[in-house]
């Protein structure tokens, strides 16, 4: 019986996501999700930035919807079409500079700000350029211009489209571009940080009487299992429970977050197969795998972010964030009597740490395929942002303005339909005598350690000249 789990003690500050589910999730894909995508179901505020009027309140992250009552699910062939095809109807055709791509595009905050006030007075749209960030697909160098009073990210961008998911992605590399909300929660949950010292935190759990009632139940049940024990296995454990901390739980951001988990729960577990070569199941390398490898009959795997220090210029005017961004760690564990997950550091013959290695080294190669990892990514680039941007306080460095931003009563990130429950889900294993228990941990994004290590490079102060300004009517320029 594979059973997932998470645990982790916390640490401040920290970006965290962990989730406990049953080893099915996957299941689920049957499962018709709730998603709404009529503009009717957005509630009028003071104003909004995201693309919830486009898609709805169930969101369609990853192929991942939720409904209003909360319930996660993947969503279906039919709402993955209505998702694309709205999005394509919403988005238009890109033309002139934007629709190029670029090598280092600079985006202005001071523009952004100055740009969203203007919209925001005359109670207009935020147009697709804003909400896209000028088609950034990662965040390179965060810049600070006192002269300008401005603070600018620059990276690499071009054009955008809609992928047959319904993503939005460059129209050359098919990453997807980075998102003006996900900005926003990134920036406003690292000032937070600060006074609060709350981590953002998911986790999906069983309740502890759904717990102990699964317990009890398997010490009745001898193998094999019928389907109507696996049945009455899963009305043990009932609904799982949804909990978000530290950021707004139905922002795309958290659901970035939701969906890249479940995502990689499907992989892991053999429940999707994966769109590349060179990334084999868990499960398949647990029953092809010889004796000689150590077998955890409860691993737990999370992904992580994976940088190289950080550059900066001697005066601290420009700073590089460098790496592929996302990793896949691993911890071996085992179930005690009582029914608790006990984990333990892996070994390094351990079957879970080389699946983690693999889906670590395929990473972009998955990501290429599977948009969510890569929504991931940015999501974790733009907490890097936002903790350097906080702790160095480069906003006070620029004189830069950024108080509109911050406000989250003036200026509000869309809301999606907030994640809750989870339905519980088994399958079955068996290797020799045993079956195996899996635990996986979800997310962490402490971006707070990355900041941790820091390079001088002179030379970059070159690349900041360069990157200044040339007209100070755009909020972007290449």
């Amino acid at each position: 019986m594979t059973f997932l789990q998470t645990g982790a003690s916390p640490r401040v500050p920290s970006y965290r996501f962990t989730c406990l589910a049953m080893f099915a999730l996957a299941l689920l894909a049957n499962r018709p999700a709730g998603a709404q995508f009529a503009v009717s179901d957005i509630q009028a505020r003071p104003f909004v930035i995201g693309i919830t009027p486009v898609i709805g309140r169930g969101g369609g992250v990853g192929g991942v919807s939720i409904d209003a009552q909360g319930v996660v699910a993947r969503t279906d062939l039919d709402q993955t079409r209505r998702l694309r095809d709205l999005r394509l109807a919403a988005e238009g055709r890109l033309s002139g500079e934007l629709a190029a791509a670029s090598r280092m595009r600079k985006v202005s905050l001071r523009g952004i700000v100055s740009e969203l006030d203007r919209l925001r007075r005359g109670s207009l749209p935020v147009t697709s350029e804003l909400q896209n960030l000028a088609g950034l697909t990662r965040v390179e160098y965060v810049l600070v211009f006192p002269e300008q009073h401005d603070l600018v990210l620059a990276g690499p961008a071009e054009g955008w489209q809609v992928d047959e998911s319904g993503t939005l992605v460059g129209q050359t590399t098919g990453r997807p571009v980075l998102q003006l909300d996900d900005l926003l929660v990134a920036l406003r949950t690292a000032r937070q940080q600060l006074t609060s010292g709350e981590l953002i935190t998911c986790s999906i759990d069983p309740t502890e009487e759904g717990s102990r009632r699964f317990s009890r139940l398997m010490k009745t049940l001898e193998p094999p299992f019928s389907k109507t024990a696996v049945a009455r296995l899963e009305e043990a454990v009932g609904p799982q429970q949804v909990t978000l901390t530290g950021v707004a739980p139905g922002s795309h951001f958290a659901h970035v977050l939701v969906a890249a988990d479940f995502r990689m729960k499907l992989l892991g577990m053999n429940l999707e197969p994966a769109p590349i070569d060179g990334l084999p199941s868990y499960l398949e390398m647990l029953q092809a795998g010889p004796a000689r490898h150590a077998v955890s009959h409860a691993p737990r795997w999370w992904m992580a972010p994976r940088y190289e220090p950080l550059l900066r210029d001697a005066d601290s005017l420009i700073w590089q964030i460098r790496g592929s961004g996302v990793q896949t760690l691993s911890e071996d564990g085992f179930l005690s009597r009582g029914g608790k997950v006990v984990s333990q550091r892996p070994t390094e013959d351990s079957l879970a740490k080389k699946w983690a290695d693999a889906m670590t080294a395929k990473y972009e190669s998955l990501a290429a395929k599977l948009p969510v990892f890569a929504e991931l990514r940015n999501c974790m680039d733009l907490a890097v942002v936002g903790a350097l941007v906080v702790h160095h306080d480069l906003a006070a460095r620029a004189d830069c303005d950024l108080s509109l931003l911050w406000d989250d009563k003036r200026m509000q990130v869309a809301q999606y339909h907030v994640p809750k429950t989870l339905a519980s889900r088994a399958s079955l294993l068996r290797k020799g005598r045993d079956w195996i228990v899996s635990v996986s941990g979800g997310i962490e994004i402490d971006s707070w350690s990355v900041l941790k290590q820091v390079e001088v490079q002179p030379d970059l102060a070159d690349v900041r000249t360069k990157a200044s300004p040339v007209k100070s009517d755009r909020w972007w320029w290449d």
